[in-house]
């Protein structure tokens, strides 16, 4: 952790709704005249589109079928620490974007698939930003959460977490619904060792709750609304976590657990609001009192 540069970190695996998290972080950032540099963690794949379908056929040959983007060794997460480390050290640091798609590669000049070259962080930030599937990870190899000041999970419940992915990659990706299920079996077991366990070191969680039957999340036709959800919200250490304002302010929110809270799907923005504002404005006034 750095009080003059800080980290906050978004852990979450695909479908599970970074992004959306991800829009009211940057309104905060804009509304409160913060200057962000964020990175993602695709940035930080070992492999560009044609290396990992080469390292997962060699894989298949040895009969290893858990291989994924989850994977701890498909990832350059000691560059992603050291990246956290320098950040926080000087506020600076190099990043780069994973491009997916003919949008993404006319806007960048990098073919689909491929990484743009690295490029030095902005100067004169007032944080930094990471969204991605490892952005708490602690192993024999690197602790992430120890260089992070603010950590969040994104974690539908896992029903959801597939409806989403599921719609996504078919709509935006046009994957069939099968190739979409092999991915997310071959993923599992990266899932629970590898994604799961980050979610003890985040200081809090965001899970969506579906109201609605998701008992079969691959024939399902559609993603069930903010309306048919709730979000439970978990700090783990709510120690001068002001609940009763935040259930006052949020109608038709109550605390389920001495650490919880639930509020309707369609409420979620606001909580993200009223909770995280004033948290990411104490690591800011704090970090630029520090550089001052």
């Amino acid at each position: 952790m750095s009080a003059r540069h800080p980290i906050i970190s978004v852990t979450g695996s695909s479908g599970a709704g970074t992004s959306t998290v991800k829009k009211t972080f940057e309104q905060i950032f804009r509304r409160e005249g913060i200057d962000a540099v964020s990175i993602e963690g695709d940035a930080f794949h070992r492999y560009n589109r044609a290396e990992m379908r080469a390292e997962l056929e060699r894989r298949y040959a040895e009969n290893d079928y858990t291989f994924s983007h989850f994977s701890y060794e498909a990832n350059e997460l000691k560059e992603l620490e050291r990246v956290f480390r320098e950040y926080g050290e000087s506020g600076t640091g190099l990043t780069r974007t994973y491009v997916h798609d003919a949008e993404e590669s006319e806007a960048t000049g990098v073919p689909p698939g491929e990484f743009t070259a690295w490029t030095p962080f902005p100067e004169g930030s007032d944080l930094l930003f990471y969204e991605g599937l490892h952005g708490s990870v602690v192993n024999d190899d690197v602790d992430l959460p120890a260089l992070a000041d603010l950590k969040i999970g994104v974690v539908p419940v896992i029903n959801l977490e597939w409806i989403q992915k599921i719609h996504r990659d078919r709509e935006s990706r046009g994957y069939t619904t099968e190739a979409v299920t092999d991915v997310i079996l071959r993923r599992m077991h990266a899932y629970v060792h590898c994604i799961c366990p980050q979610f003890t070191e985040t200081d809090i969680n965001f899970q969506r709750v579906p109201m609605v039957d998701t008992s079969n999340p691959f024939v399902a036709r559609w993603i069930p609304t903010p309306d048919e959800s709730l979000i439970v919200i978990r700090f783990k250490n709510p120690r001068g976590i002001d609940f009763p304002y935040l259930t006052s302010m949020v109608a038709g929110s109550w605390m389920s657990r001495a650490n919880s809270i639930v509020v309707p799907g369609n409420k979620l923005d606001l909580a993200m609001q009223l909770i995280l504002t004033p948290l990411i404005e104490r690591l800011v006034t704090i970090g630029r009192k520090q550089r001052a």
